[in-house]
């Protein structure tokens, strides 16, 4: 699982959401949404980076910031 994908399903999770209503409420397929927090699609577009946050209720800034954080504390050990 890649950190971006990580981090969307554990927002996802706390929010008390499965994967068919997030897939609902934000217009993003099941099928992309289950790649993404599997680590298969490991480059989603922004547009749907955006859907996805503006659903989780956390900004844009904060899904990429996560990923680029943990990617710079792997890089440091």
């Amino acid at each position: 699982m890649t950190p971006i994908g990580e981090r969307i399903r554990l927002l996802r999770i706390e929010r008390r959401l499965s994967v068919n209503e997030f897939a609902n409420k934000s217009g993003v397929s099941k099928s992309y949404i289950s790649n993404i927090e599997r680590g298969v699609q490991k480059n989603p577009s922004l547009i749907i980076m955006g859907k996805l946050a503006k659903t989780l209720e956390v900004s844009l800034e904060e899904l990429l910031t996560y990923k680029y954080a943990n990617d710079n504390l792997k890089n440091s050990k």
